[in-house]
């Protein structure tokens, strides 16, 4: 069994390699900056991602739908993760590398923001709707690992967590959706 404190100094030790890399800074500061100015000209945000990533999109989409710290109006950020109709016909009939990129095809405008989460940057759906995204004039976004994966390529903004460990990764994720929830939520609704 891990020991919990050698758990939570992992952890923390990942959280910390964030904190003292600028370009991660840089690239979580840039990606709330476009997608506010996004939101406030009228676009929208969609995000998706498999099992706890999945878990990630709806969560970003729940805190700037509803709220994070500030009693305000509802910001269109959709998650693709969860209408359950949609994803099992388009897996059923078409197949499963496609089940967010249809979705973006008939939601998706140009100048909207799509990001794609997965820990290992290699999940075949989530490289298929970047790739869905930037044919369609999307601006990308992924938050992924350390190592290089496949949706890296695709993504105008891309912010890696300096880890391999995926619920260390995950820990983090989380993170930086409050972060951009937050910074959104500031520059959105500046009083």
């Amino acid at each position: 069994m891990t020991d919990i404190c050698t758990y939570i100094r992992e952890s923390v030790n990942t959280k910390n390699l964030i904190l003292n890399n600028q370009a991660i800074l840089d690239n979580i500061q840039a990606l709330s900056d476009c997608i506010s100015r996004l939101l406030l000209s009228s676009g929208k945000v969609m995000a998706a991602g498999n099992g706890g990533s999945a878990a990630d999109a709806q969560h970003f989409a729940g805190e700037l739908m509803c709220k994070l710290y500030k009693t305000r109006s509802p910001l269109p950020v959709l998650a693709l993760t969860t209408d359950t109709s949609v994803i099992t016909a388009i897996s059923n009939d078409i197949d499963y590398k496609y089940c967010f990129s249809r979705q973006i095809e008939a939601l998706g405008n140009k100048g909207d923001v799509f990001i794609g989460i997965s820990t290992s940057g290699d999940s075949e759906n989530i490289v298929e709707a970047l790739k869905t995204a930037k044919e369609n004039g999307l601006v990308t976004a992924g938050l992924t690992g350390g190592k290089a994966g496949l949706m890296d390529e695709y993504c105008d903004y891309l912010i890696k967590i300096p880890s391999c460990d995926v619920p260390h990764i995950q820990e983090s994720h989380i993170m930086v959706v409050h972060i951009l929830a937050m910074l959104i939520e500031e520059r959105v609704f500046r009083q």
